[in-house]
């Protein structure tokens, strides 16, 4: 009899998500209140074909350099910054993630956030629930519209450019910036290329929808928050070390921009104490961009064939290093 091939998978997936599509392996399953790989999965990695983690599971060389017979690395996200890919890489093992799936429902976030803050609907649910609605008050929750509103997208990738399309109906201003010329966007969204400066300085709203890179981390800072306006919203459902934490802070505190939505921020997840959390211009949601049922379960399905090709030697079908396949 031979035995199952071995997969470590750090959280649990429920079962109808996954069917009998594991059956043909062994599966270790790791503590799903832990990050990574913790000590019980440690202990398998020497015989470990396959791990599945999920976008804040580190995959550091060290973990790749412990299990010998891997084969695939098959992380449940787009990004794949919490794996040493270098490492993967150098060793021929293919990593795979999940593509394309995230961006309706992280668009659809997007919009929910920015609703949510331009029209102060956590402050007046809140003020509703302690008894602080007394009457129709005529300044009472004043919010900003979006009609006519300059909004300037930062990233007119497939998320992006899924947010401009749900906006054009707001009638909106739409400006993005983008690394690369998008003439054809421009007319199809009826949007306008801007450097990034302008973005800043003229935007009511700012929408931030890059990858995380090294080009990319930081790139919201202390003085990109001085050039922006003080009646600025920025919304954030990318990646949370986009922004400078710090700076952020400070331009919530001292009014440099009116209020931010975050669905992604820098650490994560915050801890209970974090300033972030006491300011009452921010508004803050646990990264669930990808959080509906059909999405989740159509990145777990990924997951798996992605997991199944890797172990079987074939190709993936989202891999993120597709050299591997031309190094040995």
């Amino acid at each position: 009899m031979v035995d199952k091939p071995l997969v470590l998978m750090t959280h649990d997936l429920p079962a109808d998500w996954i069917g009998n599509s594991l059956d043909e392996y062994q599966i270790i399953l790791g503590d799903n209140t832990q990050r990574g790989i913790d000590n019980k999965l440690k202990r398998y990695l020497p015989e470990a074909s396959g791990i599945i983690c999920l976008l804040d599971d580190p995959i550091s060389s060290e973990i790749i350099n412990q299990a010998p017979l891997l084969k695939v690395v098959s992380n449940m996200a787009v990004g794949t910054d919490n794996i040493n890919v270098k490492s993967c890489t150098s060793l021929g093992i293919p990593v795979g993630h999940t593509p394309g799936v995230l961006t309706d429902g992280t668009a659809d976030l997007t919009i929910a956030l920015l609703l949510s803050v331009s029209r102060r609907l956590a402050a007046a649910n809140q003020d509703a629930r302690d008894g602080k609605w007394l009457s129709w008050e005529p300044t009472g929750w004043l919010g900003r519209d979006l009609k006519d509103a300059t909004v300037g997208i930062i990233g007119l990738g497939k998320i992006g450019s899924a947010v401009a399309e749900r906006l054009k109906p707001f009638g909106c201003k739409l400006i993005f910036n983008n690394r690369s010329p998008l003439p054809d966007q421009e007319t199809n969204l009826n949007a306008r290329q801007v450097d990034l400066d302008e973005l800043l300085t003229t935007s009511n709203f700012i929408c931030l929808h890059v990858p995380l890179t090294q080009e990319t981390i930081g790139l919201i800072g202390k003085e990109e928050f001085e050039k922006m306006k003080p009646t600025t919203i920025m919304i954030n459902t990318a990646r949370g070390p986009v922004v400078t934490t710090d700076a952020l802070i400070e331009a919530l505190q001292n009014n440099q921009i009116l209020a931010a939505g975050l669905d992604v921020t820098d650490p994560e997840p915050l801890p209970p104490d974090h300033p972030l959390y006491q300011l009452p211009n921010c508004f803050i949601t646990p990264h669930i961009g990808s959080a509906t049922a059909n999405t989740r379960r159509v990145m777990a399905g990924i997951a798996i064939r992605n997991l199944k090709a890797g172990i079987q030697g074939k190709p993936l079908p989202y891999c993120v290093n597709p050299e591997v396949y031309n190094i040995f």
